[in-house]
C-alpha cells in the first residue's frame, strides 16, 4: 500500500466544483526515478523554480569548494550522484513545499494500492463529509463525558 499526500488547489470565483474537484494533486510517497535521473528538468517541467534555484547555488557552492580543496574527478562525481540521490528521495517533499508556498491546501493522506482507488477514497470521504451530519458512532466506542475519554467514563473509576 502507499500513501498519498492530497492537496487541494487555492478556490477561484466562477470555478465549478467539478472543475475544482479535478485540480486536485495526489502525491505519492516514493523515490522518484525521473527527479534522480533529470533533476534541473523535472524541475522545470514541475514549475519549482525557487528549489531550482537553490539546487543550481548548491551545486555550484560544492563545486566550487570541491575544486578549491582539489578533489578528484571521481570523488566529486560521488558527490553529485549523492546530491542526485537526494532529490530523488526528497521529490514529493520538494512538490509538497512548492504546492503549500503557492497557496495551496494539505487535505491530508490517503493509503491506497494505486492513484485511482486513493482518489476514490479520498473523494468519497470528501463528499460524506460534506453532505451532512456524521454518521454515528459505533456501539463498542468508549464513553466520553465532562472532559473523560477512556475506557472509564468517571474520574478515578473502577476497572
Amino acid at each position: 500500500m502507499a500513501a498519498f499526500a492530497v492537496f487541494e488547489p487555492p478556490v477561484r470565483a466562477n470555478r465549478p466544483a467539478g472543475e475544482h474537484a479535478a485540480r486536485f494533486v495526489f502525491l505519492r510517497e516514493r523515490f522518484n526515478w525521473a527527479a534522480f535521473l533529470f533533476g534541473p528538468l523535472w524541475m522545470l517541467w514541475r514549475r519549482m523554480w525557487l528549489v531550482l534555484l537553490a539546487y543550481v547555488i548548491l551545486l555550484a557552492l560544492l563545486e566550487f569548494g570541491l575544486r578549491r580543496l582539489g578533489i578528484g574527478g571521481a570523488a566529486r562525481f560521488s558527490v553529485y550522484f549523492l546530491v542526485a540521490l537526494l532529490v530523488g528521495v526528497e521529490a514529493a517533499s520538494l512538490r509538497r513545499w512548492t504546492l503549500l508556498r503557492r497557496g495551496w491546501r494539505d487535505r491530508g493522506v490517503v493509503i491506497a494500492d494505486d492513484l485511482e482507488t486513493a482518489e476514490r477514497r479520498f473523494f468519497d470521504s470528501w463528499s460524506a463529509d460534506r453532505s451532512g451530519p456524521p454518521p454515528p458512532p459505533p456501539p463498542y466506542a468508549p464513553v466520553s463525558r465532562a472532559g473523560v475519554i477512556g475506557l472509564f467514563p468517571e474520574p478515578g473509576g473502577g476497572r
